[in-house]
């Protein structure tokens, strides 16, 4: 389809940022702080904004604005769009991350914090000085819905996000399988763990989910048997000193078990159920796929996980 430049040159085209600012706010006073304007200014831009796509696009609700129908549809392509203006414009700027100055606020669990982020730290400082991270706990619920509204710029997630849709980019970084960890002493066993003492010890869980109810517990269930769950935890981070403590074993993904485990002196064993490995992916949105400095923020963390 060819474009209209006669209609399409009676639009002001800044009425697209904000635009995005209100649909990603969805407060008028919000909007106008992220752009640098007045609340007079955004409201007047509003009343623009209406008249030009024919909606109310924010409604009065009980619970503040809430989006029509016909705004919700358009904060995707909005967004979209201005990402697409913005890597149009800046294309001819080379990035280098020797002199390169931008914060990326990244959504990840404590356990990737702790295998990764350490090598991208230490890389960041040598190679890209002027690069820096914001860290974010993630709820899996609302992860792709963070890197919708763009709370997140990337995010190291569990699972194979099959939900997604088609602007939700993912990238394999490695699949792993899971291991029991214990404390050999305390727990009167040594590996391999038999599945009597697997089912008769209390577990740990380590979550990012509501619910007292994990893989293993699925696994179980198939062979007709139930484990007793005394503590769950969010925070992978906490799991190495209760495990150190206490009678208790806890199943986790591998890497991770095995970097607790030399830490702490803890045994480790394959555990007596099968359980399906687990991928870990980095995730981002399709706006930012072709902006130069995300994609080469993307390329490193990639590599450097290959090299854990």
């Amino acid at each position: 389809m060819g474009i209209d430049d006669v209609n399409l040159g009676r639009i002001d085209l800044n009425l697209l940022v904000h635009l995005d600012a209100l649909l990603t706010e969805r407060s008028v006073t919000r909007a106008a702080a992220r752009v640098g304007l007045g609340q007079s200014a955004m409201s007047h831009n509003l009343a623009r904004l209406r008249d030009l796509f024919g909606d109310e696009l924010l409604t009065r609700s009980a619970e503040g604005l809430r989006l029509t129908p016909r705004a919700l549809a358009l904060v995707e392509p909005v967004r979209t769009a201005l990402a697409q203006i913005q890597v149009l414009v800046s294309r001819d700027e080379a990035f280098d991350p020797r002199t390169a100055e931008r914060t990326f606020r990244v959504g990840l669990p404590d356990s990737m914090e702790t295998l990764i982020i350490p090598s991208l730290l230490a890389y960041l400082c040598e190679i890209a000085p002027g690069i820096r991270l914001r860290l974010h706990n993630i709820d899996s619920s609302k992860l792709l819905d963070d890197l919708d509204s763009d709370r997140l710029d990337i995010a190291v997630g569990y699972g194979d996000f099959a939900e997604g849709q088609a602007h939700h980019k993912r990238r394999l970084l490695f699949s792993q399988a899971y291991l029991c960890m214990f404390n050999a002493e305390r727990t009167g066993i040594t590996a391999p763990i038999s599945l009597d003492d697997y089912v008769r010890l209390p577990h740990v869980l380590t979550s990012l989910r509501q619910g007292e109810r994990g893989v293993v517990d699925d696994a179980l269930a198939k062979l007709g048997l139930r484990r007793t769950v005394v503590l769950t935890t969010p925070r992978f981070l906490a799991v190495p000193p209760l495990v150190a403590r206490a009678p208790v074993v806890v199943t986790m993904h591998a890497r991770l078990a095995r970097f607790f485990a030399a830490e702490y002196g803890l045994s480790l064993s394959v555990p007596p159920v099968e359980l399906q490995d687990i991928a870990v992916s980095l995730l981002w949105h399709a706006s930012y796929d072709h902006d130069p400095a995300h994609a080469w923020l993307r390329e490193i963390v990639v590599r450097l996980v290959s090299e854990l």
